[in-house]
């Protein structure tokens, strides 16, 4: 069966096949969402607890839906928040350091699930000595090669600050290779 999201939209706002249409929802886009909290948290546990809270989030929600964007821009919406807020949380044990000493890449090379290599693990190192924005908009713009007229709507942010972002964010990465080489 293919996915109709107006279809989707309709059973959701029916009490009767709510349920059904929400399952839908969850089989197909859960791979799309882990990934996409997986690149901001790293690990694969915080990843499928965040994912988890997001869908509870978006059913607990689902009649505040307003239909102004798509229902695909709204889950990806909260699992980015749910991802900056774990990590905002995390941020005094600091889960994610802001030290160059390749803790980020050590604990990927380490993860079972982790299927990178030494140059991955070390791009992930970078990408998460980032600011908070700049490694949203980065990973967002770089691995899902979302336009920067999406990332606006779902970040709620300028597409010229979006592109400020990611140009410095890039600049940055750059320079920890350049000083990691």
């Amino acid at each position: 069966m293919t996915y109709d999201e107006r279809r989707i939209l309709k059973e959701l706002a029916d009490p009767k096949t709510q349920r059904t249409a929400f399952s839908v929802l969850v089989s197909r886009y859960s791979e799309p969402l882990y990934w996409k909290i997986r690149r901001i948290v790293l690990e694969h546990e915080d990843t499928n607890d965040i994912l988890q809270n997001t869908f509870i989030k978006a059913w607990n929600n689902i009649e505040d839906f307003q239909n102004r964007s798509k229902i695909s821009t709204w889950l990806y919406r909260i699992a980015i928040n749910e991802a900056l807020d774990f990590l905002r949380k995390q941020k005094s044990t600091s889960l994610v350091s802001a030290d160059e000493d390749g803790s980020v890449a050590n604990r990927l090379m380490a993860d079972e699930y982790f299927d990178g290599d030494e140059t991955q693990a070390q791009l992930q190192q970078a990408i998460a000595l980032l600011p908070e924005v700049q490694r949203t908009v980065f990973n967002l713009r770089y691995f899902d090669e979302m336009k920067y007229s999406e990332m606006s709507e779902l970040l709620n942010t300028s597409e010229g600050a979006l592109k400020a972002s990611y140009h410095l964010a890039v600049k940055k990465i750059t320079e920890y290779f350049r000083h990691n080489d």
